[in-house]
């Protein structure tokens, strides 16, 4: 009863948030304001609030730009996780434009969807992310391409990489920075999750989303990690499959420290 109760009031505080901020964001994107890069981000803390996801952060966000930032991927919750800690823009499959409720928020944050199958594509999307990062803003890459079970980091596409090698030239300083992130899934209630429960965290793609949305506000309580790693310059000479290899390196070692309690620099 009391978890029911706990999603009755989770869901009627972030209607009326959204109710509030939504038709702001949309005024904001019509007319390409500002706000538009930052209300993501209040509303992404108001909700992982309400839904007991509390988020601690290691290390910092790299402070030079043109920026991407790339992070394991294994749920829903990583958007809202590193959304709200910083002001970000997300490169998403196509499929998620279309769906219901994470379609709608996607598009309110200006993802760049992108056709991985379709090769020939390539080029115009990192053409994209490029003028989207060029324009300062701060791309997330999930470089996956799917998601794990929370344990561990799956094989890293280097694939869009190349997007950071578009925006070099118009970078300043002649380089793009790509920044490692791990996001960590670490306790449960206070209790360390462990390998076995680690799982229910995640959101694998067989796993319908909605009864997993429900499971975890009824928990009402998970730890997230952020961990933010050294960033890697990106510069014209640069080899696009090396920092994915470097970057899948970084990743893995963040994370693994956030899963065993330390800290990792």
């Amino acid at each position: 009863m009391i978890a029911w109760l706990r999603i009755a009031l989770a869901a009627v505080v972030i209607l009326a948030v959204s109710i509030v901020l939504m038709p702001l964001q949309v005024l904001a994107l019509r007319f390409d304001w500002r706000l538009r890069r930052w209300l993501p981000r209040v509303w992404h803390r108001i909700v992982c609030y309400c839904l007991g996801i509390r988020v601690r952060v290691t290390g910092s966000l790299e402070g030079r730009r043109p920026l991407m930032l790339c992070s394991n991927h294994s749920s829903w919750m990583d958007i809202m996780v590193m959304s709200s800690v910083a002001d970000v823009a997300f490169i998403a499959k196509i499929e998620v434009r279309d769906w219901p409720i994470f379609g709608t928020l996607a598009k309110l944050q200006k993802s760049v969807f992108v056709v991985r199958e379709e090769k020939r594509r390539t080029g115009d999307q990192a053409s994209e992310i490029a003028g989207r990062m060029a324009d300062g803003e701060i791309v997330v890459l999930f470089p996956e391409g799917t998601t794990s079970d929370g344990n561990r980091l799956l094989e890293v596409k280097s694939s869009l990489f190349g997007a950071a090698a578009m925006a070099v030239p118009f970078s300043p300083t002649g380089m793009v920075m790509v920044q490692p992130v791990s996001i960590a899934y670490t306790r449960v209630h206070g209790i360390a999750m462990g390998r076995y429960h680690r799982p229910l965290a995640a959101w694998p793609g067989d796993i319908e989303l909605l009864p997993h949305l429900i499971d975890i506000v009824k928990c009402g309580a998970i730890d997230a990690e952020v961990s933010f790693g050294e960033a890697i310059e990106y510069g014209d000479k640069t080899n696009r499959k090396d920092v994915s290899a470097t970057i899948a390196t970084r990743i893995r070692r963040l994370l693994n420290g956030s899963l065993r309690g330390r800290d990792v620099g």
